[in-house]
């Protein structure tokens, strides 16, 4: 079986043109399918689309969210309410083409766990968007060590298995790749077709960048030091600890041979405040630790709050339709 998935945040216009597209895509793949669309806290006529397509067809199935929480939280929706063996998302906005998903299905028939688009002939604004993308990817293979050209391309193809267990937060979607290949899945990509924005306008701009960037420096750590977080923040602690030494040395030097007294080197101040954070990160990477062991022995929660449900079945997730939980 197949699951579509599709995050939305007001896109009125758009939703009809991509339900009849992926449909007739979908129908011709002679499997089971379904297309399950996130309503991210639309604020235009999405939802009262969005149930008229549910009405209609009971393979949409659709999850209001009660705010918008942002496509990350939405994408994680899509994954936990699917019920195919793949999972196929894929942007609201018409500049995806669902024609591409039968070559992202042929590539996981090659032995591929994820297969990634590649938006190759991007029509975006070339310095706003692109030149940024560009930077962004670049960096982001050289430090995780997986090598794809776009991950910002929604259009991927995934097996379930090997994202089943993935939790999502903040902007770290385009990074699935990354989480799945740290369980031994195979990666891949192809180019995908790509086409200028028809309606509406884009959610996203330069500062998205900044928040790539961040949630790069946030996947390393979990890569690296999420079961150890003492590692990071006690090399930090020990680091400031030798520094204080250093000026406390140094301090003491002048002080004895030449005759320089602490009031007329800032040192002491050095050795004052670098002491202090290194005794400070010490106990961070302490409380780190303890940190991670309770969200080991915890209970999981997802990221967002559902509102409401449609053709979707009470067990499919653990609850009730409608529903309401915290987050």
């Amino acid at each position: 079986m197949l699951s579509v998935c599709v995050p939305i945040y007001n896109e009125e216009e758009s939703i009809p043109v991509l339900y009849e597209k992926v449909r007739e895509v979908l129908c011709r793949l002679n499997q089971e399918w379904e297309i399950i669309l996130i309503n991210d806290g639309s604020i235009d006529g999405s939802a009262t689309i969005l149930d008229r397509l549910a009405q209609k067809d009971s393979r949409v199935k659709v999850v209001h969210f009660r705010r918008n929480y942002g496509q990350t939280a939405a994408m994680m929706a899509g994954i936990d309410y699917a019920n195919g063996d793949v999972i196929i998302p894929i942007d609201a906005d018409l500049q995806n083409d669902p024609e591409d998903i039968p070559k992202l299905l042929a590539k996981l028939d090659e032995g591929y766990d994820i297969c990634s688009g590649w938006r190759k002939n991007r029509k975006d604004n070339g310095l706003r968007r692109n030149l940024p993308s560009q930077i962004a990817n670049w960096i982001i293979s050289k430090i995780s060590g997986v090598q794809l050209h776009d991950y910002g391309c929604s259009l991927k193809a995934y097996k379930k298995d090997v994202i089943k267990e993935i939790k999502l937060y903040g902007e770290m979607h385009r990074f699935i790749p990354i989480y799945a290949s740290w369980y031994g899945a195979k990666v891949t990509e192809i180019p995908v077709t790509h086409y200028p924005r028809k309606y509406g306008q884009s959610k996203y701009g330069l500062e998205r960048v900044v928040k790539v960037i961040l949630d790069l420096a946030v996947v390393k750590f979990l890569d690296r030091y999420a079961q150890k977080p003492m590692y990071i923040f006690g090399g930090a602690g020990m680091l400031s600890l030798l520094l204080s030494g250093l000026a406390a040395v140094w301090a003491l030097y002048l002080k004895f041979f030449e005759n320089t007294t602490f009031v007329q080197t800032p040192l002491p101040l050095m050795f004052v405040f670098t002491a202090l954070t290194g005794v400070i990160c010490l106990l961070m990477g302490l409380l780190a630790e303890l940190i991670m062991r309770t969200y080991h022995e915890s209970q999981k929660k997802d990221v967002y709050l559902v509102k409401e449900t449609r053709n979707i079945k009470p067990d499919s997730h653990g609850y009730s339709d409608p529903v309401d939980r915290s987050s």
